[in-house]
């Protein structure tokens, strides 16, 4: 079972759900007699693996104590003690979470217990299903199992044995896992926190005294460990092999070998009418002669080719070929671009130099996830990659935009499997051509750890609630839902592609465009903010960026558009103290998005519009302005500066909060900045005056 991460979602936590049964309740004196264990895999129990023990105390039974599980002492005769079960105990719990209801008084007999056959006892981590479904309203007020499990409608089978009230306590947490997600608790170490908060207040109230124990401390190793920073610094067409040797189908083994020599590569691709675009590798020709090597040299490429051939995009980062090299264990890719179009190859030969890693996978462990507790358990890697990275100095603005292309993956990944949910309940297929837009930071390659949904669905033609409606919005429920399991929580606002509003097809949304840009109501603002740094991700992209172009178009030539956007842009003061320190609230914190983030993006989104700047990031918005001399150097250099600053504050800020369970947000404790960033984030608010004057209708 897989070491859980602060941030492993509990859909994709990997645990074993315990109970004892005992000679009393007297932890002084209560002796083992029954013990019951069960897996817990990727939010499913697995009733095929369990552990059910009969456990000779060695004490007599008190008579009260049988009538509650029913063992007495002719059911042990021959049960062996704990010494000699010990070693199957600890074998099959390892070093997971342990999870049980009123678990601290399982987890007290098992330290104790060791304790008399004198070995050595190593406190695990533990969930309390009972203050798991304190947690929850469904529960109501009753916290014994079995009002837990009758609140969940769960049938306890063999209640009060070790193994069956373990099989309960184990489908009850998998039960409650969508009650704590709707509350906003979906990681591990946010579970902990809420749990350990309201134990505190149970303790608080009864006047007693906390009896759980604080989650270990975070493994520093891992921050230690250094990684490889190339892959994620260099996309594909940076290393790539161009252009691609192609031959035709009907081209000899002999003629092949010759141009692998002739042009010093190790892999030639192929294409034939009837098969399409195959490759043969080095490792192909090998096998191809050590049968008859004559009849193989004279024979077509086409019959020792491999189909189909496997692809990476061309502007992806080398990270993701790594893994998908990986995964498939092979030694070349194909490079194709945003139309499939191959345009390059790509060989570990070039990659000589940067050799897979546990983290370089999350790329591709997310274009292959089979199934929601899959792509979870991948996408709770994100936060020790982005970790990592920030260790090793990678500018904040990489490390986002990295984070950005791992939610466009997921949100790709996502429909995918929407797709097959829906074919799969017999409601076939796209019914016309559509596209799958992620929007907003995402969008714009600038998005950080807290980031929530925000998707829209452009798709051909058809009417508004028709039949080809129904079906994307089945589609967009599927995704929201999906995305949401996984850990990307619903839109507050309400952007998602399960609703009308963000689901059109292709003359809606030109017709939406229009009347956004027409009517001009602060309203409609909060849609252009979200539209205007959309990205097709998945399906026609052609039909996203038919109404992107479109939106820029009417956009820059409504000069009264521009103007209200611009009145919006320069709404944030600098949230700047007498003495130019930070303003913070009561808990010490400030809200970089609204006083860094948000002006800083606007303002540079509304001077790209003007001036039909099609660039989406903001970095490059600023660039593209500073190249045209419609915003000066020194001033320009300075808002790209502030830009990384705020996102390598926020960033730093998530990573503590994470750790910590702690949800996530755009709030930032100065205080928990080092001296250097700190004077680096209030340089950075700084220039919000700036941008305020760069968008005032006198500077255009």
């Amino acid at each position: 079972m897989l070491p859980p991460t602060p941030s492993t979602p509990l859909v994709a936590l990997d645990a074993v759900a315990i109970d004892t049964e005992t000679t009393g309740l007297d932890l002084k004196t209560a002796r083992l007699v029954q013990f019951g264990a069960v897996r817990i895999r990727s939010g499913n129990v697995r009733t095929d693996e369990h552990m059910s023990r009969l456990v000779n105390p060695g004490v007599p039974i008190p008579a009260q104590a049988s009538k509650v599980h029913g063992i007495t002492a002719a059911d042990l005769s021959g049960a062996p003690d704990f010494a000699a079960l010990a070693p199957d105990v600890e074998y099959f719990l390892g070093d997971t979470i342990l999870i049980g209801h009123t678990i601290s008084y399982d987890i007290a007999i098992l330290a104790r217990e060791h304790e008399i056959a004198g070995r050595r006892w190593t406190p695990p981590r533990t969930l309390d299903v009972r203050l798991l479904a304190r947690l929850t309203v469904e529960s109501g007020p009753h916290d014994d199992l079995d009002s837990i499990c009758s609140a969940l409608g769960i049938e306890i089978e063999g209640r009060h044995t070790a193994i069956g009230d373990a099989m309960a306590a184990a489908n009850a947490f998998v039960a409650l896992i969508p009650h704590l997600r709707s509350r906003g608790i979906r990681t591990l170490a946010e579970v902990e926190a809420a749990t350990r908060q309201r134990a505190e207040q149970d303790a608080r109230s009864n006047g007693g005294i906390l009896a759980l124990d604080p989650p270990p401390a975070a493994d520093r190793t891992r921050a230690l460990i250094k990684v490889d920073s190339f892959p994620y610094r260099h996309r594909v067409r940076d290393v790539m092999s161009t252009p691609p040797i192609v031959v035709p189908g009907a081209t000899t083994l002999q003629e092949a070998v010759a141009l692998l020599l002739e042009r010093r590569v190790s892999s030639l691709l192929t294409s034939s009418p009837e098969h399409g675009i195959g490759i043969i590798t080095e490792r192909d020709v090998l096998r191809a002669v050590a049968g008859d090597s004559a009849s193989a040299m004279a024979s077509p490429i086409d019959a020792f080719a491999t189909r189909p051939l496997q692809t990476v995009e061309e502007d992806a980062f080398v990270y993701r070929a790594i893994g998908r090299m990986d995964r498939l264990a092979i030694r070349h890719l194909g490079v194709v671009d945003r139309e499939g179009n191959v345009v390059g190859a790509l060989t570990t030969r070039n990659l000589l130099r940067h050799r897979a890693s546990t983290a370089m996978m999350l790329g591709d462990q997310i274009d292959s996830a089979p199934d929601v507790p899959t792509l979870a358990r991948a996408w709770s890697q994100l936060p020790r990659m982005t970790q990592m990275l920030l260790d090793e100095q990678v500018d904040a603005r990489l490390v986002s935009s990295i984070i950005s292309s791992e939610i466009c993956a997921l949100a790709r990944r996502a429909a995918l499997m929407a797709e097959r949910q829906l074919a799969e309940a017999g409601r076939g297929g796209p019914p016309v051509p559509y596209a799958l837009m992620v929007l907003g930071s995402a969008g714009r390659g600038e998005s950080l750890l807290a980031a929530d949904q925000d998707h829209a669905i452009v798709y051909a033609d058809g009417a508004p609630d028709g039949p080809g409606d129904e079906w994307f919005a089945a589609l967009g429920e599927e995704i929201s839902n999906i995305l949401d399991a996984v850990g990307v929580p619903f839109c507050k606002g309400g952007v998602m592609s399960k609703n009308a509003n963000w689901r059109m097809s292709r003359a809606r949304w030109i017709e939406t465009i229009d009347r956004w840009v027409r009517r001009q109501r602060p309203g409609d603002l909060l849609n252009v903010d979200i539209f205007f740094d959309a990205v097709p991700v998945h399906g026609a992209q052609d039909l996203a960026e038919s109404i992107l172009d479109h939106a820029y178009d009417v956009a820059k030539h409504t000069p009264a558009f521009i103007k209200l956007l611009s009145e919006s842009a320069r709404g944030t003061r600098v949230p700047l103290t007498l003495f130019r320190k930070l303003k913070t609230d009561s808990n010490g914190r400030i809200d970089l998005k609204l006083h860094g983030l948000f002006p800083l993006v606007a303002g540079t989104r509304v001077l790209a519009i003007k001036h039909g700047i099609q660039a989406r990031a903001t970095s490059d918005r600023l660039r593209a302005l500073i190249d045209a001399s419609l915003i000066g150097e020194s001033e320009g250099a300075s808002l790209i500066e502030a830009h990384r600053s705020v996102l390598t504050a926020m960033l730093a800020q998530q990573l503590l909060d994470a750790e910590q369970g702690i949800p996530l947000s755009s709030r930032v404790a100065p205080d928990r900045l080092s001296e250097h960033l700190r004077a680096d984030v209030t340089r950075a608010v700084s220039a919000v005056a700036t941008m305020n004057d760069l968008v005032s209708e006198g500077r255009f």
